[in-house]
């Protein structure tokens, strides 16, 4: 399967961050020598949104892919107004992203054209792909080793651009090296180990 063509972005504005945001978690991100890239006004709301905004790297993609590159933290802060996130004033932790909202924040803010979905087999990707350019697919982070067995199947976001009956092909916002971030391919049953059958279907 050959290359997208569709911009990569990392959820992190430096994308070797992952393992050690594994390891030490967001505080990790605190050394992040580009977090100015992101849109944050400090390094400290930086590292509190970017394990966050694995979503919004998808976002930021697909409009890379049309030709508008918008920092992570301005799509990131536009969403929460439309719902798309929700902070938590008290502990500051935030929840998201919620798929409804998104929807509406990518129609009215983008034109984009989007659609939730839910109970998608792995097999009817390629067919949701001949109907609109990209999926944003719900999978366990754990993807980045797919050798791995999967305690779970969500939590993170990667953005689909391309499918067929066997092979399936993704950038991982939180991939650790080349080989797991941009134009990822896997065999389709092995996607289905990660796959928690939903997502968000875009076409820009």
């Amino acid at each position: 399967m050959q290359q997208s063509g569709v911009p990569y972005f990392s959820q992190w504005e430096t994308p070797g961050m992952t393992l050690p945001v594994l390891a030490e978690g967001w505080q990790a991100l605190l050394r992040d020598p580009l977090w100015r890239h992101s849109g944050a006004a400090t390094i400290e709301e930086y590292a509190r949104w970017a394990v966050n905004v694995c979503g919004m790297a998808c976002l930021k993609m697909i409009l890379a892919a049309r030709g508008e590159i918008h920092p992570t933290l301005e799509l990131a802060r536009a969403c929460t107004v439309y719902g798309g996130y929700v902070v938590n004033e008290i502990d500051a932790s935030i929840k998201g992203l919620i798929y409804a909202p998104f929807v509406r924040f990518a129609a009215e803010r983008f034109g984009l054209s989007a659609e939730m979905m839910t109970g998608v087999e792995t097999s009817a990707i390629p067919e949701h792909l001949a109907k609109r350019r990209f999926f944003i697919a719900s999978v366990y982070s754990g993807i980045r080793w797919p050798e791995r067995e999967p305690p779970s199947k969500s939590g993170h976001l990667v953005l689909v651009t391309a499918a067929s009956d066997e092979i399936i092909r993704f950038h991982n916002p939180s991939g650790h090296d080349e080989a797991s971030q941009a134009d990822v391919t896997l065999p389709l049953a092995v996607f289905d180990r990660f796959f928690a059958n939903r997502g968000i279907s875009v076409d820009a």
